[in-house]
């Protein structure tokens, strides 16, 4: 009988986009091109949100009666589209412009001043967008066929694609891509995962108050923030949104991806150092998320000495991690929660006083759940890790009582590979682990331990084990399952199994020498 072919996934779009436009990429380094293409994804999607309001304006002015020769006068006022937080885009910006000039050897120039034109119209993108459209090294006839290419897609709600966040998707789908293709630390300075972002938002939810990424990298914390909130009936403006971002390329990231979503953010007036160039001294945020450059080693400076943030000790100038912690801890509000990524070896190391610093955060009853994640969730590097959840509120406010408790989770099975390097937790283990996380956090939860999966330790049995956090100290062993079947029982329905198979294996022997037989004859 003939085999039926196995029909070919669909490519979502996402996918056809990025395929399209990486054999565009020609000579260009991914960390260049990262530019490039998301430049013009950024500024094709503010053309289109701009056409879409005009479109609107003119169906209002049809509406309302006013004759054709004054159309041009509110179509062309700035005010009908910033009072409906839309760009103003001039029409030499515009892409229609812009494409119509596509195949021309002026495109690289022609795009760059499309943005200089873009900042100097809407000063939150004051030296935000990617420009050197115009250099040497960047083909311009691929430059033209990749204008070509994001102009057939359209961005906005009204397009043939539907969504109300097209341009969020393709954007994140091609800053992961990046990150995949990129080495070193790099890789991932400038994206978290999706899968875990979303489960420290779907953990920490955080509703209401102010959110703080003090190592922000393109914005994807506050992106699902955001999220989490539309999808639980509230508004984005529920939550104010502050952070900071080292890298000056990768802080520009972040303000347009941020922009292009409608998220108000202050992520300062420029990139910056949060350890010696703290932006948001001040702050106390409702909840911190972040995802902090793992052991990093050339962090400290001569005047971080005596820093009020070092409460709990001063961390070792060799590795940033315990720098971080505190960090967190120092900018969170008395009803503050903190959820972040750490390379795994925070949990147990007693080198260059971290187990001291960590034995005073835990002694100080602010550390609430520890989660072993599995491994290969990350581009850039194999290195296991873990999140931690820091709380200054640990009772009261519709929550349980926590005082003296710790909540291990060994999540360290969860999730399934989606490439031979590259690990991803589905929506089902996220909820797994948000309503496990839940259930022993709020009042009217029904927490239970599970071996092998979950354990609440008091600080006494912490202690016990010298401070060391890692949760396969605690959950102990997965529970095997319960055999009742009669040893006896066993054996004969066993024994009865095996001849089966021994009978099926000669029937297609036999099966098999005939039809070789007739071949013969």
């Amino acid at each position: 009988m003939a085999r039926t072919a196995k029909p070919k996934p669909q490519k979502t779009l996402e996918q056809t986009l990025w395929d399209a436009a990486d054999k565009l990429r020609g000579n260009q380094e991914p960390s260049e091109y990262k530019h490039v293409v998301l430049g013009l994804v950024f500024l094709k999607y503010i053309s289109d949100r701009f056409e879409e309001r005009r479109k609107a304006i003119a169906s209002e002015l049809v509406a309302d009666g006013i004759p054709e020769s004054r159309h041009d006068s509110f179509l062309e006022a700035r005010d009908e589209y910033t009072k409906e937080n839309v760009f103003w885009v001039p029409a030499d910006a515009r892409w229609e412009t812009i494409q119509s000039r596509a195949k021309l050897t002026s495109i690289g120039e022609d795009i760059d001043q499309a943005m200089d034109l873009i900042e100097e119209e809407n000063p939150s993108l004051k030296g935000v967008l990617p420009r050197n459209y115009a250099r040497d090294g960047l083909d311009k006839k691929r430059l033209g066929e990749l204008v070509d290419l994001i102009g057939s897609i359209g961005f906005t709600t009204t397009d043939d694609h539907g969504a109300d966040d097209v341009l969020g998707r393709v954007y994140e789908y091609f800053l992961g891509q990046f990150a995949g293709k990129e080495s070193g630390k790099d890789a991932g300075a400038f994206y978290t995962p999706r899968s875990v972002v979303k489960t420290l938002v779907e953990m920490l939810e955080p509703y209401r108050g102010r959110v703080y990424d003090p190592a922000a990298g393109s914005g994807g914390m506050f992106v699902q923030s955001a999220e989490f909130v539309k999808a639980h009936g509230g508004k984005r403006t529920d939550i104010a949104v502050y952070g900071q971002e080292f890298t000056n390329t990768t802080w520009k990231l972040a303000k347009m991806n941020l922009a292009l979503r409608g998220i108000e953010a202050d992520l300062g007036s420029r990139s910056g150092d949060s350890f010696t160039d703290d932006l948001h001294p001040d702050l106390r945020a409702d909840f911190v998320i972040a995802n902090p450059p793992f052991n990093v080693s050339d962090w400290w400076d001569a005047k971080l000495a005596d820093d009020p943030r070092w409460k709990y000790g001063t961390p070792h100038q060799g590795n940033a991690n315990f720098a971080w912690v505190q960090h967190f801890i120092y900018h969170l509000s008395p009803r503050g929660t903190a959820g972040f990524v750490l390379a795994n070896g925070s949990l147990t190391s007693n080198e260059r006083g971290e187990g001291d610093i960590r034995r005073r955060i835990v002694e100080a009853d602010l550390v609430d759940c520890i989660v072993t994640m599995p491994t290969n969730l990350f581009f850039n590097t194999t290195i296991p890790v873990s999140l931690w959840f820091i709380s200054k509120e640990r009772g009261g406010n519709g929550h349980r009582d926590r005082r003296g408790e710790v909540l291990f989770i060994d999540a360290s099975k969860l999730g399934t590979m989606e490439t031979r390097r590259l690990r991803s937790l589905s929506d089902g283990d996220i909820e797994k682990l948000a309503s496990t996380y839940h259930a022993w956090r709020n009042h009217d939860g029904h927490y239970e331990d599970v071996p092998g999966y979950a354990k609440v330790a008091t600080l006494d049995e912490i202690e016990r084990q010298a401070f060391i956090l890692a949760p396969s100290r605690y959950v102990g062993a997965e529970q095997a399952e319960i055999d009742i079947e009669p040893i006896m029982e066993k054996v004969d329905r066993l024994t009865s199994e095996l001849f089966a198979e021994f009978e099926l294996t000669r029937t297609a022997e036999s099966e098999v020498r005939a039809a070789l037989e007739r071949l013969d004859g």
